[in-house]
């Protein structure tokens, strides 16, 4: 991580990933990109489903492949770049039929590898194969949750997920929650974990680069008023006043059980995620 002489408060103690190192890139591939229409957490009626977003940088939004539709054709990576819509870096990969695609980047991948997607392809980081050609024990990215759905899990900075066991048809893989979960064997995923492993230790320092990146502030509870907030009002600092806690519309949060009963993925899980104290 790079760090920086304490000039002002915010440099103090702000860190980042050391991009100059790692990247090989700064422009993307234009036909590879365009424009979009960023949702700023609003739904199709423009109300705002979830709260502090908007704003933020323009982006360029990177066409990334993750269907991994060509089989059997092996392919070069030739960069290593930055995409501001993941926390994972992505590779331009070249397949030997001249054909480009950008991809999400293994851990410790460089210009120069290849990668092919096979049944048959042997287990070396960023190939690709169907989960039940995979051992037990192997980390795995980019997996699909209905074969030939594309990738689905497994996508952000430094994540991966286990193979457990394989049995009955249905590959058990241990998810980054800790939930153990059955995935059909003709899945296909790909070998390794993601790049940019680091990501979850920066500090942005200061508000402003927060709101570079789309995020907008948060107000406490305990700051607005009774009518706003169940923790709201009373004379100086309160404390929360309530039982359990709660959100702004006074649903019980912290600890309670939200899935539903009669979810239709319910029988493909295995052991559930490890919540408080117990993780």
């Amino acid at each position: 991580m790079k760090t920086y002489k304490p000039t002002s408060k915010s440099r103090r103690q702000m860190t980042h990933v050391p991009y100059r190192e790692l990247l090989t890139h700064t422009e993307p591939t234009k036909s590879l990109t365009h424009g979009f229409y960023r949702r700023v957490g609003r739904n199709s009626a423009g109300r705002i489903t979830v709260r502090h977003k908007g704003a933020g940088h323009k982006r360029l939004y990177r066409d990334v492949d993750f269907l991994y539709d060509k089989k059997e054709i092996p392919a070069i990576i030739k960069s290593v770049e930055y995409d501001p819509n993941r926390s994972a870096f992505i590779g331009l990969a070249v397949y030997k039929d001249g054909e480009k695609r950008y991809v999400i980047l293994p851990k410790s991948a460089k210009p120069g590898d290849s990668f092919i997607v096979s049944p048959k392809a042997p287990l070396t980081l960023a190939n690709r194969l169907p989960l039940k050609e995979i051992p037990v024990g192997t980390f795995v990215y980019n997996i699909e949750i209905q074969p030939n759905g594309g990738a689905k899990i497994g996508r952000s900075a430094g994540i991966f997920a286990q193979v457990v066991a394989n049995a009955d048809g249905y590959t058990n893989l241990k998810m980054p929650s800790t939930e153990v979960r059955k995935i059909n064997e003709n899945c296909w995923a790909c070998v390794g974990t993601v790049s940019n492993d680091e990501h979850h230790l920066e500090n942005w320092g200061k508000a402003g680069r927060t709101r570079w990146k789309g995020i907008r502030p948060t107000v406490r509870g305990t700051a607005m008023n009774p009518v706003d907030h169940p923790y709201g009002g009373g004379e100086g600092r309160q404390g929360r006043g309530t039982k359990r806690p709660k959100t702004m519309w006074g649903k019980v949060t912290g600890g309670r059980k939200t899935r539903g009963p009669k979810r239709y993925s319910n029988v493909f899980i295995v052991s559930r995620r490890r919540t408080g104290k117990n993780k």
